[in-house]
């Protein structure tokens, strides 16, 4: 499994609610725990795009938290 460069994150927002997003390394998605979006990352590249996005429910995601 790959990682996502640290400075990528900082400057990444969810472009639904232009917040914050977290990383996911087991799913290989960045999180928008506001929003309820997962965003894929293909081949090292975060897709940004809302209608690739996949939803969940944010109470779901912070009950499992993610391992590293």
């Amino acid at each position: 499994m790959s990682t996502i460069d640290p400075r990528l994150l900082e400057i990444l927002v969810c472009p639904l609610t232009k917040t914050r997003l977290t990383y996911d390394e087991k799913t290989q998605e960045l999180i928008s725990e506001v929003a309820g979006l997962a965003y894929p990352i293909r081949s090292g590249i975060p897709i940004m795009l809302i209608d690739e996005a996949r939803s969940f429910d944010p109470e779901e995601k912070k009950q499992k938290p993610s391992k590293k």
